[in-house]
Parts: C-alpha cells; structure tokens; sequence
C-alpha cells in the first residue's frame, strides 16, 4: 500500500508525479529543483543558493511525512557541471551530521527540468 505525500510549502509537480511516496515505512522523495513554492519563480545564479533552496524543499516534504534529514539513508544529487561539486557539498553537508549522513551518488548530466543547475532526491525510512 503506498500513501501519496505532497505539501503546499512545496513546489507543485510539474508534471504526471508527486512530491513524495510512502510504502510502508519508506519514502521516496521526488527530485526536487530550486523552485521557490512562494513565488514560484526558480533560484538561479548561484549554486550555494540553489542548492539551500533545493534541500529546504526537500526538507518540508520530510517534515509532511513526520520525518527530518535524520531519516534519509539515500541522496542522489545531479548536476549539470561537476566544477560545482564543493560548494553543494558546502551546503548539502549543513542538512546532515557526518557521522549519520546517507548513502549518496553525485553524477553530472547534460540536462534537468527548467535546465536548472541541480536536483536532489532521497530515500528516507521511519
């Protein structure tokens, strides 16, 4: 049995998804861009600030499942330039503690939705 998760303080899918799935004790979560839910318009510019504001979407769909960072045992981060990779590593690194953070892969591709720069999804258990 899955239960669908989306959240308001979110961005809405932009397409045939939603922003989360829970089957039994696992969520997945959707890739998430640096979209501002707020305004709807995407951050872009600087890949510090995209990054932040991809995580935080993440964070608020963790929390409509009643989880947090603490829950998420798999990231997967993709980039459309590898260069970038220590300044999301910077701000990703701010969401989790080193001694607990997840499993993860960082591959660089040639295209994401709206050509943003990075996409964040996870795996996160109760």
């Amino acid at each position: 049995m899955k239960k669908i998760i989306n959240t308001t303080k979110a961005p809405a899918p932009i397409g045939p998804y939603n922003q989360a799935v829970l089957s039994g004790n696992t969520l997945y979560i959707s890739g998430q861009i640096p979209l501002n839910p707020e305004t709807g318009l995407l951050v872009q510019g600087d890949i510090k600030e995209e990054t932040k504001q991809s995580m935080e979407n993440l964070r608020v769909i963790l929390e409509e499942a009643k989880m947090s960072f603490e829950n998420v045992v798999k990231s997967s981060i993709f980039l459309s330039d590898m260069n970038q990779f220590s300044e999301v590593n910077e701000v990703y690194g701010t969401y989790f503690k080193a001694d607990t953070a997840p499993a993860r892969e960082t591959v660089e591709v040639a295209n994401l939705p709206k050509f943003v720069n990075i996409e964040i999804s996870m795996i996160a258990v109760q």
